[in-house]
């Protein structure tokens, strides 16, 4: 009996190393997982998605479901794992204020690591993206600061962006960047810790940040959307901001998650959204400055109803065109080119229509009710 239990021991001990490879860097053994699903094309897209403080790379894998959306989308993932500080815990060196003394270079290891999965992989070496929760979305503005010539858009969940860090921002590029945040959240404050009170560093409300990034890109315009409120048991719901009209095409979106907490919506919290499609969808617009044109292909295609409750219908003078569908999780459960499309026994949420026409693409969210 004691054998068969350390080889259990041993079994699951094996299999926790396994999923996890080996990168050097700077003398370290840094470590990663790394995904892609079979039949990858070449140049194809790259995900880093990053765990926040205390976490671990294989908690955000299981519950942000980006491995289901790269099979959907055709695109590899990476979750990078941060190391352990004087305190035992699993992070990003953004500057907290209670690591004065930590000198490893994330910005670096993150830089060298995607340099590497891109030659190995024949991944693309200008569409690399990066994602992550809480102290992983204070590393996405790390690299939008320090490594924009690797990574070509970042999509924060429940990050901040420390005071010191906007002081010494100095981009070799602008990109476009996408915020994720509840306005309940007790950690990292939705309206800020100018003092740095909570422990972590002086640092701007969510808006302000937001702000900081819209004048850098010379944005000129500006949206508001409250986005459907499709469970109403959440005690929340989601309105979209939208900085745009700037001189690179870049664009700086917020999702105000309002009455959220420190959550990733989609996996906890609010359940209107599914955050990594959000941001897939966010990364695939940023990809050849394709946000700037997404709405004047959109008003090619009117799309009724929405909400619908039975049948959706694509109206287009177009006639030369595909779509897909895709359920809340990110799943592809309907495909062709008719145009209408019988949901009636598809059960209620958010769904995502991806509609394919003269080498360009548009992304419709379509309510179920």
């Amino acid at each position: 009996m004691k054998e068969f239990l350390l080889f259990i021991i041993l079994l699951f001990s094996f299999q926790l190393s396994a999923q996890y490879t080996t990168f050097q860097h700077n003398g370290e053994n840094r470590q990663y997982i790394y995904y892609q699903p079979d039949n990858l094309e070449d140049n194809a897209p790259l995900v880093f998605v990053m765990h926040g403080y205390t976490s671990d790379a294989s908690v955000i894998r299981n519950y942000s479901g980006m491995n289901d959306i790269a099979d959907e989308e055709g695109f590899a993932v990476c979750y990078p794992r941060g190391t352990v500080d004087n305190y035992g815990n699993r992070f990003w060196n953004v500057g907290y204020d209670f690591h004065p003394n930590e000198t490893v270079d994330d910005v670096d290891f993150l830089k060298e690591l995607a340099n590497y999965l891109q030659n190995e992989n024949n991944l693309s070496t200008t569409n690399t993206f990066a994602t992550g929760m809480s102290n992983g979305g204070e590393m996405c503005y790390m690299l939008a600061c320090q490594a924009s010539e690797t990574f070509r858009a970042v999509t924060s969940v429940a990050g901040m962006m420390l005071q010191e860090i906007i002081n010494t921002c100095s981009p070799e590029n602008l990109i476009p960047i996408f915020e994720i945040h509840g306005t309940s959240d007790y950690i990292n404050i939705y309206n800020g810790d100018p003092t740095g009170s909570g422990g972590w560093g002086a640092y701007p409300s969510i808006p302000e940040t937001i702000e900081y990034w819209s004048d850098l890109n010379n944005c000129s315009s500006f949206s508001s959307e409250n986005l459907p409120n499709i469970n109403t048991n959440d005690g929340s719901y989601v309105v979209k901001e939208r900085h745009y009209d700037s001189d690179n095409g870049n664009e700086i979106w917020l999702y105000k998650v309002v009455g959220g907490d420190h959550d990733w919506p989609g996996a906890n919290g609010n359940m209107d959204i599914n955050s990594s499609y959000e941001a897939w969808l966010f990364f695939e617009l940023s990809m050849n400055n394709s946000l700037s044109i997404e709405n004047n292909v959109l008003n090619e295609f009117y799309i009724t109803p929405n909400p619908v409750k039975e049948k959706i219908v694509i109206q287009s003078s177009l006639t030369d065109y595909s779509y897909v569908l895709y359920d809340p999780s990110g799943k592809k459960i309907k495909e062709g080119n008719e145009s209408i499309i019988n949901v009636e026994n598809s059960s209620n949420g958010t769904y995502f229509l991806k509609i394919f026409s003269e080498n360009k693409t548009i992304t419709k969210k379509i309510v179920k009710q």
